[in-house]
């Protein structure tokens, strides 16, 4: 039978129900566990595993919201329920856009939904709850530490993400409980923020939530179709980072649009279209500015004191992935 990972949350961080105006245990009753298979010739499965293991929120209707990457490409998906039954799941859809997945539970959970909050009205400071399968146990008491843009290396950017601190140790697909006990975000990543200054110093973990403002636009779609229905931006197949104000090659996808032309782990991009870029997030939006999935990509590419020019024909992501199975 599917398992879960196990880990512990320290008793002085986990959330006490006296602290909150809402009822703490009844929010939490919504998490779920999720465990996902993915086959082993998935275009995912020598970066994000065969196996994967996370949480869930039940928003209502059967429906679980979760981090897209812990179902893409998933074949059989458990969800651990918070009355200990363990039911199966049909993968609906991933937005790649957002980094939402959706889950559609084959069963009737009759378990407390969480109800969809604004992300817009989360401040710095605010007292939230970090919700894991398991209850108060398993989650974490936690403030918003940030609100910023975020840029991640495999083509993914948000405007205006959520931290939060201190980290929750199973980050994946954790709900993000504000103080009126409704859902503002989805926790997708662990990321290390410098506390030390210039001088150096030991950093600090914070966890990156996807606010929850961005799925109603594409809920119904998502639910619907399983993938949203707007223009496609194109995709390179590149992992890119930032490294001393130079955007750097640190992985070309295989079987992806760049492994078909001249780019190499440890060239510099210098410039798309003729445009220089030298953050992340310039990077992506000068691609996604030329149209859709399938447009030609000029890139200025740097390698051992030559540059020189590169066109990638781009695609949809999307084309690459293992779809759900028809239950």
């Amino acid at each position: 039978m599917a398992s879960l990972m196990e880990f512990k949350v320290p008793p002085g961080v986990q959330p006490r129900p006296e602290d909150y105006a809402f009822d703490l245990d009844r929010a939490l009753a919504s998490i779920v566990g999720l465990h996902a298979i993915i086959p082993n010739d998935a275009f995912t499965a020598t970066t994000l595993g065969v196996e994967r293991a996370g949480n869930g929120v039940l928003i209502g209707d059967g429906l679980v919201l979760t981090v897209g990457y812990l179902i893409t490409e998933a074949e059989t998906i458990w969800l651990h329920l918070s009355d200990g039954r363990i039911m199966e799941g049909h993968p609906l859809g991933v937005d790649q856009e957002t980094g939402f997945g959706l889950v559609q539970t084959l069963g009737r959970p009759n378990l407390p939904a969480l109800e969809l909050g604004s992300s817009a009205e989360v401040d710095l400071g605010d007292r939230v709850v970090i919700g894991a399968a398991g209850g108060r146990k398993q989650s974490l008491a936690a403030r918003v530490a940030a609100r910023q843009e975020f840029a991640g290396y495999w083509e993914y950017l948000l405007d205006d993400a959520i931290f939060t601190f201190p980290s929750h140790p199973h980050w994946g697909g954790t709900g993000l409980i504000s103080a009126r006990g409704d859902l503002v975000g989805i926790g997708s990543l662990q990321i290390e923020r410098a506390t030390g200054g210039e001088s150096g110093g030991q950093g600090e973990h914070l966890n990156m939530m996807i606010p929850i403002d961005l799925l109603k636009p594409v809920l119904d779609d998502l639910s619907k179709y399983g993938r949203v229905s707007r223009p496609v931006r194109p995709w390179l197949g590149i992992f890119t980072t930032e490294i001393e104000d130079q955007l750097v090659v640190v992985g070309v996808a295989d079987k992806g649009p760049a492994s078909r032309v001249e780019i190499k782990t440890g060239d510099m991009i210098v410039a798309v279209a003729g445009q220089k870029v030298t953050t992340l997030a310039e990077l992506y939006r000068a691609i996604w500015a030329l149209g859709v999935a399938g447009v030609e990509v000029p890139l200025t590419l740097h390698r051992d004191g030559v540059t020189f020019d590169v066109r990638v024909n781009s695609s949809d992501r999307n084309k690459f992935l293992k779809g759900p199975k028809v239950h």
